[in-house]
């Protein structure tokens, strides 16, 4: 088992361990760490319905019908594959989290490519582009949101109701970039491509049953319940329906622990390094009067040095007014888009490319990734303040 694990996985179990540290040494007292856990209670439960939910929905193919179905109506146009990937990219994010996008629905539009004959590369940059900058609309679209909400004193409604224009803004700059570096006819070698045979459905009753209880969580949300109620009763009908008719697809790896450990030990570091000096640091550079286009730079200036989960925590405490969180909400959600570590999305997103064979040209990562942040984070941060 120890062998198994990643590097990225000894750097889970490293921060957990550093924060039970922090606490048996008294640098981060007791109290206080009860309290910081806590607040991650419901959070966690989320983050296990919410994963689990999605992984059995892969399971029961829900995602690659939909890709597959999804090439079919384009015919062969790349311009219709192009808007109905990304659409179908941006929906997962906003209604089912970035980490869904990144580690479920990638290798569905990767396997896509073979069939229709198409280069992997530009499905694989949309859904991580998309898995990042259309994250901003609901809390459960990033955890980053998530966290917020307990300062920020909004519903999930009142939430969408404040981001629908600066998550506008950022989903229409992302599919310019992803047309011009990625798409367009002069960055593919084929006018046209080959619709791909659509596969039977295994098991009909574990598809609905998924695919229902996806629609009943985005119900939920709408309905105002409790997001991790909401993803905990929908992973539950789907664990029913699974334990009925194929119970060997329920094993512990449908936990995601790498994900709890990680939230676990940021939850137990960052406080502690925010009392010895952490927070003077966010304060000077956010500046004095906290200007919404700084604020949103800062946030996304460390994610992409230090990961947008622990910059968005080490923001947070210093943040002096909701509209100057939600600008660091569009750094932090909207800039991971540079370096292969500014979020865990990304990280996921490499490896499964990784896994799929498929080759990310780093310098051209890198560069068309800075464009958008750059022009993102401008025009985001601008419609958060006209919006104001």
């Amino acid at each position: 088992m120890l062998r198994r694990l990643s590097v990225l996985d000894w750097i889970r179990i490293g921060l957990l361990a550093l924060g039970l540290i922090f606490v048996a040494s008294g640098l981060l007292p007791l109290q206080d760490a009860i309290a910081s856990l806590d607040d991650i209670g419901p959070l966690l439960v989320f983050l296990v319905g919410i994963i689990v939910l999605a992984e059995l929905t892969k399971e029961a193919q829900v995602f690659d019908a939909i890709a597959a179905r999804m090439a079919v109506l384009g015919r062969g146009n790349y311009t219709a594959l192009f808007f109905l990937s990304t659409a179908f990219a941006s929906f997962v994010t906003i209604f089912l989290n970035l980490d869904t996008t990144a580690v479920l629905l990638t290798p569905v539009m990767l396997a896509l490519a073979p069939k229709a004959r198409i280069d992997a590369l530009p499905l694989a940059m949309a859904t991580i582009w998309l898995a990042n900058t259309a994250s901003l609309l609901l809390p459960v679209s990033n955890l980053t949101n998530l966290l917020a909400m307990q300062r920020i004193d909004l519903d999930a409604q009142q939430f969408a109701a404040r981001m629908w224009a600066p998550q506008i803004v950022s989903i229409a700059v992302t599919l310019a970039f992803l047309w011009v570096f990625y798409w367009r006819r002069g960055r593919r070698r084929e006018a046209r491509y080959a619709p791909p045979l659509l596969d039977p459905i295994a098991d009909p009753v574990l598809f609905w049953t998924a695919g229902i209880a996806c629609l009943l969580f985005i119900a939920a949300l709408l309905l105002k319940v409790q997001v991790g109620v909401a993803a905990a009763v929908a992973a539950l009908l789907v664990v029913i329906a699974f334990f009925v008719r194929d119970r060997g697809r329920l094993t512990l790896g449908l936990i995601p622990w790498q994900l709890l450990i990680f939230v676990t030990g940021l939850f137990l570091v960052v406080p502690t390094l925010s009392r010895y000096g952490l927070a003077d640091l966010m304060t000077w550079m956010l500046g004095t009067h906290q200007d919404p286009y700084r604020n949103a730079a800062v946030g996304a200036g460390l994610a992409n040095t230090i990961n947008n989960l622990p910059a968005y925590k080490a923001l947070e405490p210093v943040v002096a007014t909701r509209d100057g969180l939600l600008a660091v909400l569009v750094g932090t959600n909207v800039g991971p888009v540079i370096t292969p570590w500014a979020s865990l999305a990304t990280l996921l997103w490499f490896e499964s490319c990784r896994r799929n064979d498929v080759k990310v040209p780093m310098r051209r990562f890198l560069l068309t990734g800075a464009g958008l942040a750059l022009i993102a984070l401008l025009t985001t941060t601008w419609a958060l303040v006209a919006t104001t």
